[in-house]
């Protein structure tokens, strides 16, 4: 039986919390509850205009996290610094823009390889992991690998937005070649956002794929059963 890893992502904890700008529900509690369920990394999204996540709760989270803490942020100097000044274990580079609603596809490495590298540089410097979160397109990921990240992040959005069967093997296939490049390349390959309990069952049998960050599904789903029912339920489903 081959394991995937699990990371949750709390920020639409945080997202509740920040509504009503109280001082719950706490994305820390909730991270420590995904551990206790079996979760394998906890991933937070410290975004610019802090809708949701908070500097507080890296803070928090950088002492209490007892897996793995990823920190998705884009590639900018107020985020470099935080990153030095907190060291997650690994970040994620993801592109971020104000007006959207989440992050609405992958970092173009290709126009921005020479940034990128050197943003890559300065985390490897400070030895935390870099991951980068691409389109499923083989340029990407190949300048993925020029600028010598660890890890590639596919973007899964197209994918679960398919419409019809024949969309969604489209999407599948470029996800698989990807993968494989990736692999091929020496890069460990992960995957998110959009997955949810169903849509997770054509993507679990790519071998190549080690690692699912998954949000808003885990974080729905915990308000009928429970949270640590709900990260116990997706581990059941990256079991194959």
């Amino acid at each position: 039986m081959i394991r995937r890893r699990l990371g949750v992502n709390v920020d639409h904890v945080a997202a509740i919390r920040q509504n009503r700008r109280t001082s719950y529900p706490d994305p820390v509690t909730a991270a420590g509850i995904c551990e206790m369920a079996g979760a394998n990394l906890i991933t937070v999204h410290l975004r610019e205009d802090r809708r949701h996540i908070q500097e507080r709760d890296v803070r928090i989270l950088r002492q209490t996290v007892q897996t793995t803490l990823n920190l998705e942020m884009a590639a900018t100097q107020e985020m470099l610094k935080i990153a030095y000044d907190i060291k997650p274990d690994q970040v994620t580079l993801v592109p971020e823009r104000r007006e959207e609603l989440t992050t609405e596809g992958g970092l173009d490495v290709s126009h921005h390889r020479d940034h990128i590298k050197k943003y890559v540089q300065n985390m490897k410097d400070a030895d935390i992991g870099v991951s980068l979160f691409i389109d499923p397109d083989l340029d990407q990921v190949r300048a993925a690998h020029r600028v010598e990240a660890d890890t590639i992040e596919i973007h899964t959005g197209k994918y679960c937005d398919a419409v019809g069967d024949n969309e969604q093997r489209a999407e599948l296939t470029r996800i698989v070649d990807a993968a494989r490049t990736a692999t091929k390349l020496g890069m460990r390959v992960a995957a998110g956002h959009g997955l949810h309990y169903h849509n997770i069952a054509s993507l679990v049998p790519v071998v190549e794929i080690e690692e699912y960050n998954i949000g808003h599904s885990i974080v729905a789903q915990a308000i009928y059963v429970g949270l640590e029912r709900a990260v116990r339920d997706m581990l059941a489903l990256l079991q194959v």
